[in-house]
Formats: C-alpha cells, sequence, structure tokens
C-alpha cells in the first residue's frame, strides 16, 4: 500500500494566459493549474529542478501528493496530465487534479515480479514474457498501491499469471473487466529451433518411409 503522502511545494502563479505562462518558464518555473473538488482552478508554478526531478524519479502521474500552496490549504493533488517541449521533451505545463480520501480514480500500477529464482521455469532456461508490466485499476484515493506484486515461485513452462492471480487492495478492481494476462513462461528459442527441427526430421523420415512403401509396391506388380 502507499506510504506517508510526499509534499509538493508550489507557488501561486498571478496572471493566467499565454503571456503569464511565457513569463513563469523564463523564471525558471514551470507553470501549472490545480482543479476538481468544490473550488476554483488555482494557478500554480512549480521550480522546473523541482519537478524535472520528481519526473525522474518515476511514477508521477500515479502518485498522491499533498500539495502545499502558501496562503492556500494543503490539498491532496494527482497529476493528470505534463505537457513537454516537442523537441527538448522537457516539461512545460502540468495539470493537477483535487483529491477526498475517498475520491475514485483510474491509475495504471507498474507491475513487480519477485521470486525468479525458484521459478523451475526459468530455471530451465525458460523465458518471463512480460505482457503488462502496469495495469490500469481503479482505486481509492487514500489507498493508492504502490505496486502489484507477482510471484513465480513454482512457476514452470508454459504457465501463465494472470490478474486473479494478484491479491489487488480492498476496494480496488481492475478496468478490464475479464482475467486477463499479465504474464507468461515461454520454452526458450534454443528449445523452440530444436522442437521444430525435431518435427522437420520426423516429417522428412514419415516422407521417406512413405516413398519407399510406394516403390516396394511398384516393384511387386
Amino acid at each position: 500500500m502507499a506510504g506517508e503522502i510526499p509534499d509538493l511545494v508550489a507557488e501561486a502563479r498571478t496572471g493566467t494566459g499565454k503571456g503569464a505562462a511565457r513569463q513563469a518558464r523564463r523564471n525558471g518555473m514551470v507553470p501549472g493549474i490545480v482543479y476538481g473538488g468544490e473550488s476554483d482552478p488555482l494557478p500554480i508554478q512549480i521550480p522546473f529542478n523541482v519537478l524535472l526531478k520528481r519526473l525522474k524519479q518515476g511514477r508521477f502521474l500515479s502518485t498522491l501528493f499533498n500539495m502545499q500552496v502558501e496562503g492556500e490549504d494543503d490539498v491532496r493533488v494527482i497529476c493528470r496530465s505534463v505537457q513537454r517541449d516537442v523537441v527538448k521533451d522537457l516539461p512545460t505545463h502540468v495539470d493537477f487534479l483535487r483529491l477526498h480520501r475517498n475520491t475514485r480514480i483510474n491509475l495504471f500500477i507498474p507491475v513487480e515480479f519477485i521470486n525468479e529464482e525458484t521459478a523451475p521455469g526459468l530455471k530451465k532456461g525458460g523465458v518471463l514474457t512480460v505482457v503488462r508490466p502496469e495495469v490500469e485499476l481503479m482505486v481509492t484515493a487514500a489507498d493508492i498501491p504502490e505496486k502489484l506484486v507477482v510471484d513465480l515461485d513454482g512457476l514452470d513452462i508454459g504457465d501463465t499469471v494472470t490478474i486473479s492471480a494478484i491479491e489487488l487492495p480492498k476496494g480496488t478492481r481492475a478496468i478490464i473487466d475479464r482475467d486477463f494476462v499479465i504474464a507468461n513462461l515461454t520454452a526458450p528459442s534454443s528449445l523452440l529451433s530444436q522442437e521444430a527441427d525435431d518435427e522437420a526430421e520426423t516429417e522428412g523420415e514419415e516422407g521417406a518411409d512413405a516413398a519407399a512403401e510406394g516403390e516396394t509396391e511398384g516393384d511387386a506388380s
């Protein structure tokens, strides 16, 4: 489950529109907006280096923050959009949604695999094919899971892991309403190639036997 909610310090931004946003960027800030709930939208700005560091830490779009703005009450928010420069791929604007503890939202939660060393299929050289490295869930703001854990202990080649094999937090459910695949253990390519060669060889032998039988029947006649 999610741990302590991290703080995110921002400043109230005076003025709106493209001109004010450009000025904020010239001052080393990234403009943004906080919306939702029962309050009016609040224009904000966050120091560029602070935001960039947060983005590099990962999971920015699925992390619940306690936003602190001088002169405003602290509020829980989650980022819903990060606009980036098309050339430099650096943040140019951010949108945050206000949340209450019981607010339900859709988020992509990363999947972590454990006990690879005790999976018989991997010991045999099998390959773990991850179909969904993250899963979209409907979660409650107060109980956002940091990750979903898949235990590979005991899994062999040919086994499949579906969403039903993962214990989801209470009040959380997958958006897709079916037992979809998260990952599977497949045979190594070398084994698949050997099996294909063996099959081709078997078919060749059967073809040769059939041809030999045909020649024998022809000689007999």
